[in-house]
Parts: structure tokens; sequence; C-alpha cells
């Protein structure tokens, strides 16, 4: 067994892959067989994986099972498997893991891209701001202090300000810096939550988690149901996927409105668990029999959002920053130039 997995877009390839082989009529050994010989000499966690699961499919095993010997594929892409092999329905769930997983691959880089850029403003803020107070400042203290005596007893002292403001300016993106480096850490060692609290402070950010949330949850019910699930378990096996507490808490509402014997859609809209026009458009689809297609569509509008809020984010991050760097630079510069002004005009 593999200690490696297949990251979101390894295991949406295969998925789909295994999923346009069935349409077409081939068997499950035959298929694996199909992919292994195509990943000949290219190495890595897929052919090892490959490797492992044709020698299971050739013993007679199914899918799920030679998936969860490879070790490679998410507990959640394992369970569907097995769920679409025991209802009949494995090409269909394929075809929604493949898509689940190529949309988390999209949330998950844009994500990802909204820290790292911010990460490397603070980077190069913090790098001007040392320069400045190792080289440039230093510089024309020295000039003028040759020039005047001494910059605490001169009408140049106020240079002494720009020190200051650079400093504070460092300290601030320093402590910044720690505290998404030390959220980093936190988020990728369990203590997701805690970071989530934090975040949720700022309205923009708990927006972004709570429509990344939605749209995880939304897309598991989608390939829960066309797995065959019943409503009320589908929901049940679907709210784990979110991971974002004040989702979870909707949707176990949802849970108990659906105890009383409403229906997932008429349960989401009492509790307004979608937007209303994203509620009124799952009921339309429930009581027209197009419950999947409307839960599709539903996917990748928050998927959408969840998108368009992040960039909104990040468009609001990078002017701010840039201009903290901007400001900091020209007050500094300005401060240690007004007095060599003044001196050239005394000259002249």
């Amino acid at each position: 067994m593999s200690k490696q997995k297949l990251d979101h877009l390894g295991v949406s390839a295969f998925c789909e892959s295994m999923a346009m082989m069935a349409r077409s009529g081939i068997q499950t050994d035959e298929a694996i067989e199909l992919l292994q010989s195509g990943k000949q000499h290219t190495g890595g966690v897929l052919e090892e994986g490959l490797r492992i699961m044709k020698e299971q499919t050739d013993m007679g095993y199914g899918l799920s099972y030679a998936m969860k010997e490879s070790g490679i594929f998410p507990d959640y892409a394992l369970q569907m498997v097995e769920v679409g092999e025991t209802s009949g329905r494995l090409e269909d769930v394929l075809f929604q893991l493949a898509k689940y997983y190529a949309d988390q691959k999209t949330i998950s880089e844009k994500l990802r891209n909204a820290v790292t850029y911010p990460a490397a403003m603070l980077v190069l803020i913090i790098a001007v701001l040392a320069v400045m107070l190792v080289m440039v400042l230093p510089t024309f203290t020295d000039v003028y202090n040759n020039l005047t005596g001494s910059l605490a007893s001169s009408s140049y002292s106020y240079v002494r300000w720009a020190y200051g403001f650079c400093w504070l300016a460092l300290v601030v993106m320093v402590i910044l810096a720690g505290g998404l480096l030390i959220g980093l850490y936190m988020w990728n060692n369990g203590k997701r939550a805690s970071v989530e609290a934090v975040l949720r402070k700022n309205r923009m950010c708990a927006t972004i988690l709570e429509s990344h949330g939605m749209f995880r949850f939304t897309s598991a019910l989608a390939t829960f149901l066309a797995s065959g699930h019943m409503q009320d378990e589908a929901v049940l096996n679907s709210i784990p996927m979110v991971e974002y507490k004040p989702v979870e808490d909707k949707l176990n509402k949802c849970v108990r409105h659906m105890e009383e014997g409403h229906s997932i859609a008429q349960a989401a809209y009492d509790e307004d668990l979608f937007e209303p026009v994203y509620g009124r458009m799952l009921l339309a689809g429930e009581r027209s029999g197009n419950m999947e297609n409307v839960l599709s569509r539903l996917t990748e509008l928050l998927e959408e959002n969840c998108l368009h809020q992040v960039d909104q984010l990040v468009g609001i991050i990078d002017p701010l920053l840039s201009g903290v760097l901007m400001v900091t630079v020209g007050l500094s510069l300005l401060s240690v130039m007004l007095p060599l002004i003044g001196m050239m005009n005394s000259v002249i």
C-alpha cells in the first residue's frame, strides 16, 4: 500500500478515465490495464497504485476494494465508489467524483494563491524596510551628522521620525507575516477550527468560508444522490464533508426538519441554508423531479461565487499592501530629503 496520496487533479483524472471506459463497456480490470499501459515508465504515485489495483482486480476484487488496497485515494472517493458499485450506478458516481475533485482543485489553487500573494508582498515590504533601516537612512544620517554635528541638536532632527516610522511599519509587517505563518501551520496540523474562529471575525473571510462549505456540501450531496442514496441518508453523509462549523450547524437544523417529514429542499428553504434565489431553485428542481441536475447547477454557482469572493479579497489586499509599501518608503525618503533641500536653499 502506498503512503502517498493522489492530489485532487489526479483523482479527478482517474475517475473520469474509469467512467468513460465504463460507459464504453470496458470491464474494470481491462480499464485499469489500459491506464497502466499508458503510464509505463512514468513512475510516481499513480503507476504504483495502478500496479496494486491490477493485482487485486485480477484476483476478482471490485474497483472499490482495489482502490482501497492501493492506498492512494482519499476516503471520500473510496466510500463513494463502493456505494456506486453496490447501487449499480458506478459510472454516474465516477463522473460526479471527477467533477467534484476537479472543482476542489480549482478552489484550492485559488485559495492558495490568495494566501501566497499577500505573503510575497509582506516579504517584499519587510525586505524594503530592512534595507531602508540598514543602508539608506544611516547613510543620510551620517551625511547630516558630518554637516551639522549632531542630528539631535540640529534643525534636521526630524530625520529620526523616518527611523521611527520605518521601525513601526517593520514591526507591524513582521507581526502580520508571523501571524500568517502560524495560521498556515495550525491549518495544516489539525487546528483548522481555531484558525476559522479568527477568520470568522472578518466578514469577507467568513463569507468565503461559508461559500466554500456550501459548495462542498452540495457537491457531496449530488454525488451521494447519484449513487442511489435516499435524501436523508445523503444529507447525513454529506455533512462531514463541509468542514466548517457554522454551515454544519445549519445543516443539522435541516436534518431535524427532515426528521419531521420535510424534504431537503423545503428544510433548506425554511432554514435559509441558501440565498432565497438558490433555495427556490432547489425547491423547483425537487418538485419537477430534476433534483440532481439542479444540485449540479447549484454547485457550479456556489463555486463561481466562492472564486469571485476570493478575487475580491485579493483585490482589496493587493492595493492595500502596495499602498503601505509606497507610503512607508515615500514618507521615509521625504523625511531625509527635506533637510537636503533646506541646506541647498540656504546655500543659494
